[in-house]
């Protein structure tokens, strides 16, 4: 019998969510692509949308490279093996 994995409910932490097998919706393409197209981003979304789990997916790709990305899209499309010092400042 299957075992469904647990929602992530409260979790905006993208390797807690990697880490704890919690069900992802992968849109690690978009993230990909916002990355190669647009040099600024300025995040303005209703609360509650995800801009938390956003930031910490950039985190991760930026700070850890591919380490947490393992069977998600942009596993085959990121070439980039440098790792960068990350600053993550948070205003709540």
């Amino acid at each position: 019998m299957a075992v469904l994995r647990a929602l992530p409910l409260g979790i905006s932490s993208f390797r807690n969510l990697r880490k704890d097998d919690r069900i992802y919706v992968d849109k690690t393409d978009l993230v990909f692509s916002m990355v190669q197209n647009q040099s600024r981003v300025f995040l303005t979304r209703p609360r509650r949308f995800g801009k938390s789990l956003l930031v910490s997916t950039l985190e991760a790709l930026f700070g850890r490279g591919l380490e947490d990305f393992q069977g998600l899209k942009i596993a085959k499309l990121w070439k980039e093996d440098k790792q960068y010092k990350v600053v993550r400042l948070d205003f709540s």
